[in-house]
């Protein structure tokens, strides 16, 4: 009798642990709203924000400010001391050039210390985007 009763609460034991198995089962397969992209402020942020400013009242970081950065003459904003490559820089940064920049700084001028590189042409051009804002 005893082994009966024994064996009684652990089906009804096992049946339920079952049932909320399904029932997670079945809410774990439910789909997740979809992740909103980021746009080129946050990517900006993200990427770009530890070693510039997008403003001329912060202090200077590792990067000048990059504020109204299209249409300025490359290697000359105020208060920021360029490395000796910008001194041949003889262009003025629009899209091209800064997505050129972007995928490969040394490239577009040599002995340039920028180390950041973006492989993705869609986060390059968010990025732009976003600095054409500032204008």
């Amino acid at each position: 009798m005893y082994m009966t009763k024994l064996r009684a609460r652990w089906t009804l034991a096992l049946g339920f642990c079952g049932a909320m198995f399904a029932v997670q089962m079945t809410a774990a397969q439910m789909p997740l709203p979809a992740a909103k992209p980021p746009d080129g402020a946050t990517l900006f942020k993200q990427q770009c924000a530890t070693c510039h400013t997008t403003n001329t009242s912060d202090p200077v970081r590792q990067g000048p400010s990059l504020y109204k950065i299209v249409g300025r003459h490359a290697g000359q904003a105020d208060g920021f001391k360029y490395s000796a490559g910008f001194a041949k820089a003889d262009f003025v940064w629009d899209d091209a050039r800064l997505d050129a920049w972007l995928t490969n700084p040394q490239q577009v001028i040599p002995g340039a210390v920028m180390a950041y590189r973006q492989a993705k042409p869609e986060t390059r051009a968010m990025i732009i985007a976003y600095l054409k804002e500032l204008n």
